[in-house]
């Protein structure tokens, strides 16, 4: 599959125009990065829970995965729409290629492919997930696209990160304070919710439990009374939500076997989705971030100028995310809150900067060749990694006994 461009394939016509340039291998290297990142915070987040994602707030390395993939989709973009002869055209197929992207991930995430231990698959659609990582990358990406389609006013001999692209930061303004407006200003009631398959029993009705969680709150950014969590629930349904989120892993909830303890609070039971609808508006902004960084990328020769221009843009943003923490913005990838995703952006403009550094000027392309391969071969990869059919056709070797297989024995360790 081409993956020249992020998880996302792109037109024949787009891709030979592309290649006719000069190419930029720390791309495919950063976009690699992103998915051996995935790969070990998956594998190996259980064993050493210091790089699993954190609970609530906080920062992590398995946290920094998905604004990854999201800002080098945006730099991909600026190369892809560098020059549009058809905006609507150009609209047309950037909205059927967004689309696709989401249905496969619907197809990947929603439950239907069964888990390494289970021989069932399937998922019944009134509990599907609708929501996830690709389906992120797809909002993100056709937000950003759109952006640049429609929205650009660069002239022959201006480039710069607000001056030629001052519409593409007032959409980012915009998202953003309508993010703050709605996590800080929705009032969140008191909510219920039912559950067939509790841990604990509370108050059983026709075969379900049913769990009460107090709020009467707003601008409550805690894991039970987000607005978040509210909307989602109100939208798509409880029952459409992720159904084991990492808060469960906080202290209150009590974990054991990975099991909510009976005594946990009431909303350790509770679905919630990390990549909900309202934390999708900042994760659009770090695409846009990560189109501004292309614009660089693709107008900009020297290799000095361009590095000059990350860095400072990537410092900048470092230091604005840090200060919002300071003064009271948590860190939260769960609610993509905005500290988070200035924090996290910048982090991934310095990364692509050192990979840049690295790579295209130094020339050092046989240190990172692995990650390049993965790079160009991303989204097979991912098919291959989120469906579990890479695992279990590693499972399907073993030594005597269908029981002694490398992933029988990691799961066991890994829960024990």
């Amino acid at each position: 599959m081409a993956a020249d461009y992020g998880l996302l394939q792109i037109d024949d016509e787009q891709l030979k125009s592309y290649k006719r340039s000069s190419r930029v291998a720390s791309l495919d290297v950063f976009r690699g990065l992103c998915i051996f990142l995935m790969m070990l915070v998956d594998y190996v987040g259980s064993i050493f829970p210091i790089i699993a994602h954190s609970p609530w707030n906080g920062l992590r390395l398995a946290d920094i995965v998905m604004p990854f993939f999201l800002f080098v989709a945006g730099v991909s973009l600026a190369l892809v729409y560098k020059k549009v002869s058809n905006r609507v055209d150009a609209t047309r197929k950037a909205v059927l290629r967004a689309v696709k992207l989401f249905l496969l991930g619907v197809f990947l995430q929603g439950g239907y492919f069964h888990g390494i231990n289970s021989l069932t698959y399937g998922v019944d659609i009134e509990r599907i997930r609708w929501l996830g990582i690709l389906q992120r990358i797809s909002i993100g990406y056709i937000v950003a696209a759109l952006c640049e389609i429609w929205l650009s006013r660069r002239t022959h001999r201006e480039v710069g990160f607000f001056k030629s692209y001052y519409w593409h930061w007032i959409l980012a303004f915009s998202l953003s304070a309508m993010y703050l407006g709605l996590v800080y200003g929705l009032y969140v009631p008191d909510w219920r919710f039912e559950i067939s398959s509790p841990t604990s029993s509370m108050l059983p009705i026709n075969g379900s439990y049913a769990y009460m969680v107090k709020c009467s709150v707003r601008g409550d950014l805690g894991p039970a009374c987000n607005s978040a969590g509210m909307i989602d629930r109100y939208v798509l349904g409880i029952d459409h939500l992720y159904a084991k989120p990492v808060y469960r892993n906080l202290k209150e909830c009590n974990m054991t076997n990975s099991q909510v303890s009976e005594s946990s609070p009431s909303w350790c039971h509770a679905p919630f989705d990390p990549e909900g609808l309202l934390s999708s508006l900042t994760a659009a902004v770090t695409c846009i971030i990560g189109l501004q960084c292309g614009h660089v990328l693709a107008h900009i020769q020297d290799h000095k100028e361009r590095i000059q221009n990350w860095s400072l843009f990537s410092v900048s943003l470092l230091l604005l995310g840090m200060l919002l923490a300071f003064i009271g913005i948590p860190v939260n990838k769960s609610l993509y809150t905005i500290s988070y995703m200035l924090i996290t952006s910048a982090s991934a403009g310095i990364t692509f900067c050192a990979l840049y550094l690295l790579v295209d000027v130094y020339g050092y392309r046989w240190v990172t060749t692995p990650l390049g391969w993965m790079g160009k071969h991303s989204l097979s990869i991912f098919v291959l990694v989120t469906s579990n059919i890479a695992v279990i056709a590693i499972q399907g070797f073993y030594w005597s006994k269908p029981e002694n297989n490398l992933v029988e024995h990691v799961y066991i360790s890994e829960n024990t």
